[in-house]
């Protein structure tokens, strides 16, 4: 069991990093919560189809342009089953994530209040360190077996830049102009 909570914990912990990369790399600063209306859905995989139907309702209304985004799902702590996080990195209006999301409530907010030029990075860092906290708390109690723990647009991951030099300082130079 202590093995396995381990993992557990370690796995959340690369989730968290992956999940603040993604973000900042593409811009992410919009947080979005969709929740169920009535009793709620407590079926993981009825789940996962409906947020994937989400995404690709808000695509087509947006006109099939690109949209990179990320979504973590959390357990309604009062028991009223599943609900999801997301991020995208654009604006979108209330009324597209309306027709997108007819199973109950949406809330989206510009993750902004940052200090003066901060800029987008910045504000995809926060919108991603958000996400990455409902990744650890999708371990506790009902953790979904065999699922992801999070899930990501299909084309939009980071891209992996080799810095090389003699010394450290070089090396971390290079990574700053990056």
């Amino acid at each position: 069991e202590r093995e396995r909570s381990g993992g557990s914990a370690r796995g959340a912990r690369r989730a968290r990093t992956k999940i603040r990369r993604y973000c900042a790399a593409n811009r992410l600063s919009r947080f979005i919560t969709l929740t169920y209306g009535g009793d709620g859905c407590h079926d993981p995989a009825e789940f996962r189809r409906d947020i994937a139907a989400f995404f690709k309702a808000v695509r087509r209304e947006l006109g099939g342009r690109e949209l990179p985004y990320l979504w973590v799902p959390e357990w309604h702590p009062s028991g009223h089953g599943l609900h999801g996080h997301a991020a995208v990195g654009r604006y979108v209006s209330r009324t597209v994530l309306g027709r997108a999301w007819p199973h109950g409530h949406f809330f989206i907010k510009l993750l902004g209040n940052l200090p003066v030029g901060s800029g987008s990075r910045e504000e995809a860092r926060v919108c991603g360190r958000y996400l990455g906290k409902y990744v650890g708390k999708a371990l506790d109690g009902e953790r979904m077996a065999g699922l992801h723990r999070y899930e990501v647009a299909q084309g939009f991951q980071p891209r992996m830049v080799k810095c090389d030099g003699r010394t450290i300082d070089q090396v971390i130079g290079q990574a700053s102009e990056v």
